[in-house]
């Protein structure tokens, strides 16, 4: 198009410069409209206005000439005087004046010069509707539609397209079910809408229709026909496709040829792409450059690099897609030198290499290229903000933004998208919503990325009322929208207003499912979560990465080893096994369903991150694995892996749970010391929670004491559990009175207070704490115990009697409790916190809910099948002891997940070493 404006710019420099030879009046004024149409194209309104001025003659084409050159330059005041100051205005010069005001989004004036014609023939009214369409007044471009008195197939096109545009397919096929003659465009309207929206089907189906109507497709209907097939993920209809595009001739047409090369290299056929690309009988620099850019995608470096060397002459086109290619796979020294090799880089280039540099985090670099750019476009500007928020320089982004817009250049949608992020990511509200005021200046508001931008930033900064708003608004709602507001609506607890949006979907895509599985799950509604995971199973989607990672936390909540390897099976199936997120997912997965497995996929694992790191050493803490915890930190070292806050943490906890003081200390001491990093109080109570365990109560006093940071509820909490395991009640007396000085109302701190008490037979002060709970409103969460026989859960509380099987479950207990005696199992009644004869705690301890969960797991399974049971709270001491017995006694393991940790019991022993 430059080229071509160039070549115009010099044929009227010529034909004014050089004097022309005698010629009639008809063919000078004739030369004349031409000069002044070519001249406005050109831009150079004010020679063609002089140019105008000078005519002694002048037509009704000068006059429209000149009319549209001054629309065409958005110099409408002009326009409009020399419209009014015409003396034969005929129905060109008032379309022309119609038009140009549709074009500057002057919708009204276009209305009122319309309304206003003396006469109006079917271009008139297509232009009107045309002014409609362009500027989403589609219910008056519908109107007026059915108004016309006459249409052509135009009309029907320019409406058929206002419904594409604005994704209401449904109308847009209505229409052109309707239309009593179709051109080319009509099917590749329709087609084409039907690709904008995802409904790749339909859009096949339109193509299909096509053909058997015997119109032959062109070139541009193989290219949008091709997009549909890529979004339908069959293989068979790209070769379907290439015999129509051998039987029309197209075979060797290079713009074909590379549309079909893309949707190999979508599928990740990429064999079979290179092999179709060596056969293309024709290539030019998009094809090399696509091949390229696709074998760079799948981490074929290498390959791309040696098809790059093939080239038969060397472009900026296939340059930059060898330069992108080596900055998006981590070289970005190569990509540099192809950069600097390069002897004119366009500013796609440019914007490139910016973008590289963006990716390796090499900031400064990307700036000192911005500003040394001899030329920038609106893309520009969006790599290097894109790139400061990619790189959590949120503030820099912003400033970046302010700058431009003060500088006076139009930010474009991806500026305003990553503009918005920035604002999402550090909370800035204000500055949010003065960027979505600037949309409606800059026009930018209609945009669905940036409207798409706008829901996510109101949604993450709370502002749910506005994220409505904006897609209520929204002219154009597409996947991505429907999927940022369910995401918001979820993310802001408002499960219910995410489901109806759901449910209210035209179209749904494998995001959409994803939202609303990871919004039950993170909710605590994993059953409903899986349900609709099996659910979009049935609608025929594939999972992605973020569906599974959402499926595998849902079973690990659950704690069910056999689904989490149902789970697992499945992944292998999909080919997931080697994803980093999904590995990490099945880490966390196995440890809660208290299974070993999690160890054994990290050590399989081929590459590892820090979150890797931090699910092992949290598996380890939570199962009694505490030594394996200390072997895992050790060897961090060794992989030359820094821990960070949450490392240390987990690490810190596993210490704590294993009895493992010295080497408590020495992490915690580490923290600062080797690797610099200032201890929480999360870290704090960790050591507290571990040194008060070790009998060291007022070592651990001492400790949060003399803390640079401000303790909180949880860490007089640690102290007060201690205190209750080594019966010190003066001191957790003042802990306690500390915690209520603090304002805490939580069930655990009366209870553990009332528990010391209890275990020192001090039934009065018992009766005290539960009479302060009374006058608090405070109540003790039963404690629950459930099992999963065959996909059924049965749940148990304390002399539960409601099961079916409840006779059979007591007297295999009462069996038990006689036959564990003889071994030598005494039970505790210090466990028992009533005051009650001693027959009478003896009975109370047997039929804890623990209890009556294992004697029914015993009943419902196979000898020697291994037992898991969960309960809410914290397993008592009689029950920890009864589960031994059991173990060895019945030669079968025994998993117990209680309120803070796994308990595995096997041969009489248990994981946790009796340090809990």
């Amino acid at each position: 198009m430059t080229r071509r404006l160039l070549y115009l710019n010099h044929a009227v420099s010529s034909s004014l410069a050089v004097p022309s030879p005698p010629i009639s009046h008809h063919s000078h004024l004739l030369q004349c409209n031409k000069r002044i149409q070519l001249l406005s194209l050109l831009g150079r309104v004010d020679e063609a206005r002089q140019l105008f001025e000078k005519m002694t003659v002048k037509d009704p084409v000068t006059w429209n000439s000149m009319i549209s050159g001054y629309m065409r330059n958005n110099q409408l005041t002009e326009a409009q005087l020399l419209f009014d100051a015409s003396p034969g205005k005929d129905v060109r010069t008032w379309t022309t004046l119609l038009t140009g005001y549709s074009k500057a989004g002057c919708i009204d004036k276009a209305r009122r010069v319309f309304e206003s014609m003396p006469d109006r023939n079917v271009v008139s009214w297509n232009a009107m509707i045309s002014a409609f369409v362009q500027n989403r007044c589609l219910g008056y471009a519908r109107k007026l539609f059915d108004e016309m008195p006459e249409r052509n197939v135009a009309s029907w096109n320019s409406m058929i397209t206002g419904y594409c545009h604005s994704s209401m397919m449904k109308e847009a096929k209505e229409l052109f079910d309707q239309m009593p003659e179709r051109n080319f465009v009509s099917w590749l309207v329709v087609i084409s809408g039907f690709v904008q929206i995802d409904c790749f089907n339909e859009a096949w189906d339109v193509f299909v229709k096509l053909r058997r109507s015997g119109v032959w497709p062109d070139q541009s209907a193989f290219v949008v026909s091709l997009s549909a097939i890529k979004g339908l993920n069959d293989l068979d209809l790209i070769e379907s496709l290439r015999g129509v595009v051998i039987k029309t001739g197209y075979e060797g047409d290079v713009v074909v040829g590379t549309a079909i090369l893309n949707a190999y290299s979508s599928y990740g056929k990429i064999d079979t792409a290179l092999c179709f690309f060596e056969r293309m009988p024709e290539k030019n620099e998009y094809s090399w450059s696509t091949m390229i850019a696709a074998l760079s995608r799948c981490g074929r470096i290498c390959d791309a690099a040696a098809l790059f060397m093939k080239v038969p002459q060397q472009t900026v086109s296939t340059q930059t897609a060898m330069m992108t290619a080596y900055a998006q796979n981590d070289r970005i020294r190569e990509a540099e030198l192809i950069f600097n090799c390069i002897p004119n880089p366009n500013v796609v280039t440019w914007n490139a290499m910016i973008s590289g540099y963006m990716l390796k985090g090499m900031l400064k670099e990307a700036k000192d290229l911005f500003t040394s750019m001899p030329a920038r476009n609106s893309a520009s500007s969006a790599a290097i903000i894109s790139g400061f928020v990619q790189n959590s320089r949120d503030e820099e982004a912003l400033h970046f933004f302010t700058h431009l817009h003060r500088s006076g250049d139009l930010p474009n949608h991806s500026c305003f998208t990553s503009s918005l992020f920035a604002c999402a990511n550090i909370g800035a509200i204000g500055i949010g919503k003065q960027i979505h005021s600037l949309t409606f200046k800059t026009g930018s508001c209609c945009n669905s990325f940036v409207g798409n931008g706008l829901i996510s930033m109101y949604a993450k900064v709370h502002c749910m009322d506005d994220a409505s708003l904006v897609f209520s608004t929204m002219g154009l709602k597409d996947t991505v929208s429907w999927n940022s507001l369910i995401t918001g609506l979820a993310e802001n607890g408002m499960l219910d207003d995410a489901r109806d949006t759901f449910e209210k979907m035209p179209g749904r895509d494998v995001v959409s499912w994803t939202a609303m599985i990871s919004a039950y799950t993170h909710s605590g509604q994993e059953h409903i979560a899986l349900k609709m995971f099996v659910d979009m199973m049935g609608e025929g989607l594939k999972p992605s990465e973020s569906t599974i990672t959402s499926v595998v936390s849902a079973y690990a909540r659950l704690g069910s080893t056999n689904l989490g390897k149902q789970i697992h099976g499945f992944i292998l199936k999909l080919g997931l096994a080697g994803c980093l997120f999904i590995c990490n997912a099945l880490i966390t997965m196995y440890f809660k369903c208290g299974s070993a497995d999690g160890l054994c996929i990290f050590h399989e694992m081929s590459q590892r991150d820090i979150i890797s790191w931090n699910a092992a050493l949290a598996g380890c803490a939570q199962n009694g694995l505490g030594k394996e915890a200390v072997k895992l930190f050790r060897s961090m070292d060794g992989e030359a892996i820094l821990p960070n806050e949450l490392t240390f943490l987990e690490v810190l906890c596993a210490c704590s749970r294993a009895g493992l003081l010295d080497e408590g200390w020495s992490y915690f001491n580490s923290m600062q010391e080797v690797y610099g990093i200032k201890p929480l109080v999360y870290h704090y109570t960790c050591m507290v929670d571990l040194v008060g365990r070790f009998g060291k109560l007022f070592e651990a006093e001492a400790l949060i004491e003399s803390m640079p940071v401000e303790s909180d509820s949880v860490i007089w909490e640690a102290l007060l559990g201690a205190c209750r395991i080594h019966n010190n009640i003066e001191l957790a007396k003042k802990v306690a009175e500390k915690l209520f000085q603090m304002g805490t109302h939580k069930p655990g701190t009366y209870v553990l207070l009332s528990n010391i008490y209890a275990s020192e037979g001090r039934w009065d002060e018992v009766r005290a704490i539960r009479d302060l709970m009374n006058a608090h409103k405070v109540s003790k969460e039963p404690g629950i115990s459930w099992i999963q026989i065959k996909n059924k859960v049965h749940y148990f509380c304390v002399a539960d009697k409601r099961h079916d099987c409840v006779e059979d479950i007591y007297l295999l207990l009462k069996d038990y409790q006689e036959r564990l005696k003889m071994m030598g199992y005494v039970p505790d009644t210090n466990f028992v916190l009533h005051d009650v004869e001693e027959e009478q705690k003896e009975d109370e301890l047997l039929y804890h809910s623990e209890k009556l969960a294992i004697s029914f797991g015993i009943l419902s399974t196979p000898k020697g099948a291994c037992i898991q049971i969960m309960k809410n709270l914290r397993i008592c001491g009689d029950c920890h002891t009864f589960m031994k017995f059991i173990s060895k006694v019945d030669q079968r393991k025994i998993i117990v997940r209680d309120g803070t940790r796994y308990h595995h019991f096997k041969d009489g022993l248990c994981s946790c070493g009796d340090y809990w």
